[in-house]
This record gives C-alpha cells, structure tokens and sequence, in this order.
C-alpha cells in the first residue's frame, strides 16, 4: 500500500525504508478521535538507508542532525481526521525536508561598500530625526 518516496532526479526512497506507527490523535475528529488511530509517526533511518547517494549523505546528515535522533528522523503528522490523509502529508513533509537538505548550499555572498548616495541619504536623515528631538526641549521662554 505505501508507495515510494520521490525526493528528486537524483534519488528515491522505497516504501521499504519507512517505519510507521500510528496512534490516537488529539487533533481534529469529534467522538472519532478516542476510537481510531489516526496519528501516524513516520521514521526514516537517514544514517543507514542505503537510497541516499554517498555524495548527498554528508550533507543531508549535516542539516537535519538537530532533528535526528540516534541516526532516525521521525514526522508526526495529525492535522487530519483520517488515517490515509496523514500518511499523506507525514510523506509530503518527509519529502519536503529531504529537498531542502540535498539542495545545494547558496552562493557565497559578495561583500560591498555603501554608495556615496546612500551614505549622504544615511546622514541626513539622521540629522532630520535630531534636529526633531532638539525641538522637543521643554524650554519655556519667559
């Protein structure tokens, strides 16, 4: 019944690497929610899955570390009443999370100097703004 995971062009997780557990959700359900298991808890071993290329691994280890516990990621998904619309969005997430770690790192940014410009525009707003609270003195001429 479950399907393989499609994270891009460069790799795939198959349905087999997936663990789920479901449980009773405190979610969405009215009288529902006490009878049925419609929690799922998706756990992915991204340290041992043998689907992750060798290259993209050290990668995907460096940004998802926070989130793994003993080498396993683990969604929970509850937001819906039925069991299968969790299953759903659990994969959607997992798969969302796996693009974002493969993704390349962003170009390094190119640093620059203030325009003249902007410098002059700088100083003189500042200026405006102090010569508005010198005028705010509560000096009384008398």
């Amino acid at each position: 019944m479950a399907e393989d995971v499609v994270v891009g062009s460069r790799f795939v997780i198959p349905a087999g690497e997936f663990t789920e557990r479901f449980s009773r959700s405190s979610g969405p359900g009215g009288q529902g929610v006490n009878t049925t298991d419609s929690r799922v808890e998706l756990l992915f071993d991204v340290e041992s899955s043998p689907s992750i290329p060798a290259d993209l691994r050290d990668r995907v280890l460096d940004r998802l570390r926070p989130r793994l516990v003993d080498g396993v990621l683990m969604i929970a998904a509850s937001e819906h009443r039925s069991q299968l619309m969790n299953r759903e969005a659990a994969r959607a997430r997992l798969t969302a999370l796996l693009r974002e770690a493969v993704a390349p790192p962003p170009p390094k940014r190119r640093p620059t100097k203030p325009s003249r410009g902007s410098k002059e525009r700088r100083l003189a707003s500042k200026k405006r703004r102090s010569d508005v609270k010198k005028g705010r003195g509560g000096r009384l001429n008398d």
